[in-house]
């Protein structure tokens, strides 16, 4: 077996496997969406195949160049407190850990941190663990990035041990792609394992969202590496977007999907994915998506098939549950507004539609228009966001509280776009 260095590789002039002439041109696009990978996952690649999968995974290519889309679609910073710290729903937060990557998903919807204009990692881990303490509705917490896996071993077990000693968290969740990237990462540190076992405890146990996108990454060092965390106590859930190019066809679902369960990490959600600057050539349209996922599911069994479509857009994450001869239903699986959660809305068929709002505005049908739509042209009513240290409040639609912040355990205001008219739409 071959050994690999594992060593972060930046620089497109090292890929022999490319001509020179494209490493140039692709050179160009790195300045903008940046590329990194490791020897390791760059052998995954068929370089015969110029559609090969897991090179449209991680390779640069010329069509990011477009500017279709934005740099946040899901509006991020709207729900942001303090740098770093992210409180969307009530019960959840995030940590946006580290602001490092084992490598950098083409497709990666927060692919704006990989410029230096753009920290938008936690850098006060006293304020954020004291936020989590002021706000006992939190039950929940994720860590993220960037990828939480890539901090050094004592620095992730300090965080967890922070965290750990808050009574009312109950959930610790780790969002990475290590073990697909870089599962010698996890197989080799048997310190990293050891802090896993103590964190995962038989009350209150550790998860760690994987997310493998294409089944050609379960190899067996992934298998390895998987196995390991399964030892230590952790819980497993794959998490991954559906790519045009990489997993749009049922039978790569159904495989993956089949994988993931028979390694321990069963499908949790299968994401749309979303309109980030760049991206276009790689988003299938939401009805097609549902297709796809729906023959996909045909195919497996009870525990191979648990995963659910959805789309993580501002107003909430929403799941698309299926298709009828004229409409689509969707479902709030997770919202903003309590009085959203659970909510079903059937909007007409639009088959160009890749987000939410190309169903409120069908007409549009060019490559820069679908998709692309800013949030405050096309979503009515404000909202205000209001989190205090007792409870979460949603004051009503149209209101506008001058965004205002203080210390901790004190009050947050922020403007929200959501929808207020799209509560169930038949035609």
């Amino acid at each position: 077996m071959m050994a690999h260095t594992l060593l972060p590789i930046t620089n497109l002039d090292r890929l022999e496997q490319i001509s020179g002439k494209e490493r140039v041109a692709l050179s160009e696009v790195s300045q903008h969406h940046a590329f990194l990978s490791n020897d390791y996952y760059l052998s995954l690649i068929s370089w015969h195949d110029p559609e090969d999968p897991i090179r449209r995974l991680i390779i640069p290519d010329l069509r990011e160049q477009s500017q279709w889309g934005q740099e946040d679609p899901s509006d991020e910073g709207f729900f942001t407190p303090m740098q770093g710290v992210q409180h969307k729903y009530d019960n959840t937060v995030l940590f946006l850990i580290s602001n490092q990557c084992a490598g950098i998903c083409r497709y990666c919807f927060r692919k704006r941190i990989f410029h230096t204009r753009h920290n938008e990692s936690l850098h006060d881990l006293d304020a954020a663990i004291a936020y989590v303490k002021n706000h006992r509705e939190v039950s929940n917490v994720l860590l993220t990035g960037g990828d939480p896996l890539m901090l050094p071993t004592r620095r992730l077990d300090d965080i967890l041990t922070r965290l750990r000693q808050i009574d009312h968290v109950s959930v610790i969740r780790i969002g990475s792609k290590v073990p697909a990237f870089m599962p010698q990462r996890i197989s080799n540190d048997l310190d990293l394992l050891a802090i896993f076992r103590h964190h995962s405890t038989a009350s209150k146990r550790l998860y760690i969202m994987t997310h493998f996108t294409h089944p050609r990454e379960l190899t067996s060092e992934a298998d390895t590496a998987l196995g390991c965390l399964n030892d230590s106590g952790v819980l497993l859930a794959n998490q991954s977007p559906l790519i045009r190019g990489v997993n749009d066809h049922a039978a790569t679902l159904t495989e993956l999907f089949k994988r993931l369960a028979a390694v321990g990490s069963p499908q949790y959600y299968l994401l749309q994915c979303r309109p980030v600057r760049g991206n276009h050539h790689l988003v299938v349209p939401i009805e097609e998506g549902m297709a796809i996922f729906e023959q996909a599911k045909s195919r497996c069994s009870g525990l191979e098939k648990r995963g659910r479509y959805v789309m993580s857009h501002t107003t909430g994450k929403i799941e698309i549950v299926g298709l009828l001869e004229k409409q689509v239903i969707l479902k709030y699986w997770q919202a903003v507004r309590r009085i959203d959660r659970g909510r079903v809305m059937i909007v007409p068929k639009n088959p160009l539609a890749l987000w939410l709002e190309d169903y409120l505005h069908p007409q549009a049908s060019g490559p820069e228009e679908i998709g692309a739509s800013q949030p405050d042209g096309v979503l009515e009513g404000m909202m205000s966001y209001h989190t205090d240290s007792r409870n979460t409040n949603l004051i009503c639609p149209g209101m506008k509280k001058k965004q205002r912040q203080s210390g901790n355990g004190g009050s947050t205001f922020q403007r929200l776009p959501v929808l207020v008219h799209l509560e169930l739409i038949v035609k």
